[in-house]
């Protein structure tokens, strides 16, 4: 009985639980602000996209086929 006593007592495992729980919480997180922020940069991404196509058919055009402000 003072074995199943002193492993009842024995707290060297808290320790690992504590970080298990810690580090399932930050993953957590990480998870739910990268679902939050992955549609802003997505767009971003696309417009960006739009811009160098639009550049790269100005060059190629010599400057004739241009929209905004010319070259």
């Amino acid at each position: 009985m003072t074995k199943i006593s002193a492993f009842l007592k024995d707290e060297a495992g808290a320790v690992t639980v504590d970080w298990v729980v810690l580090t399932a919480a930050v993953v957590g997180l990480g998870l739910l602000i990268f679902n939050w922020v992955r549609p802003a940069v997505s767009n971003l991404a696309e417009s960006i996209n739009n811009e160098l196509e639009q550049a790269q058919t100005c060059m190629e055009s010599n400057g004739t086929n241009c929209t905004g402000s010319a070259p």
